[in-house]
């Protein structure tokens, strides 16, 4: 029986008369990295806004472990296993980076979010966030302020807040989007390490179908906020329909 961790039903938003996402229903499940494709105004970053919580559903369901979330807040869906970069960016930008990711080491612990509790008494968060760091290459930058850090960093340090929240399902939305080429591929390397744990399900928003290509189980294409194809990646972006009409020419020669 397939292990089923998300899944939308009819989900649906409408902003006046717009239709920005159009009755999708779509199974996510254990251990799949799932590719949500599309050209620009598709609906693709708004689905993931209304599976996170940033926006209100106006029909249908999102369920998580079969569990209906789709009243749920956003802070609620984290606490349930949904997670997403941005949600965590800028926890604290005025503390260090070794700070912001020691809060959610701590939080997850269970042992709630004080800073200064932690910076007196708990050693093992600190050597838990410091192993988390290591992993994303920010180890050096541990003590410099968030606000600090480059544009590439800030993404690092998106990944590392993730990677400390452990949660069923990872959300990606564009992540090497302003990377240079030289730190692109550090990102791509931890969601790579993150795809090896076939506990959890990685949904990835992204144009570079090289990147697809490496990282993808499955591709889903939207349009007009509306499912349009779903399915093996090499499958999906050979369909002549994705290539012309959803996808662009772009395709054919990756």
């Amino acid at each position: 029986m397939t292990d089923i961790i998300l899944q939308t039903r009819d989900l649906t938003v409408r902003f006046g008369g717009h239709v920005a996402v159009d009755h999708v229903s779509c199974a996510f499940t254990r251990g799949e990295t799932t590719a949500i494709v599309g050209p620009n105004g598709a609906g693709k970053t708004t689905y993931f806004n209304l599976i996170s919580g940033q926006i209100a559903v106006s029909e249908g369901s999102v369920e998580l472990q079969g569990s209906d979330i789709t009243r749920l807040s956003v802070s609620e869906r984290t606490d349930r296993g949904i997670g997403r970069a941005f949600q965590l960016t800028n926890l604290f930008p005025n503390l260090s980076v070794m700070e912001n990711v020691r809060l959610v080491v701590q939080a997850k612990s269970g042992t709630g979010l004080n800073l200064w509790s932690t910076a007196a008494g708990h050693r093992e968060l600190t050597d838990a966030a410091m192993d988390i760091l290591k992993r994303v290459r920010l180890a050096d930058l541990a003590g410099q302020k968030v606000t600090e850090l480059s544009h590439g960093d800030q993404r690092k340090l998106e990944v590392a807040l993730l990677i400390a929240l452990d949660p069923l399902v990872y959300m990606f939305d564009e992540p090497t989007a302003g990377m240079s080429v030289d730190e692109a591929p550090v990102v791509l390397d931890l969601i790579a390490e993150l795809k090896q744990d076939k506990s959890r399900t990685i949904l990835l928003v992204e144009h570079k179908m090289d990147v697809i290509r490496t990282l993808a189980d499955r591709i889903i294409v939207l349009h007009n906020g509306a499912l349009a194809a779903d399915g093996p990646p090499a499958e999906v972006i050979a369909s002549d329909v994705v290539q012309e009409a959803y996808m662009g020419r772009e395709l054919v020669d990756v």
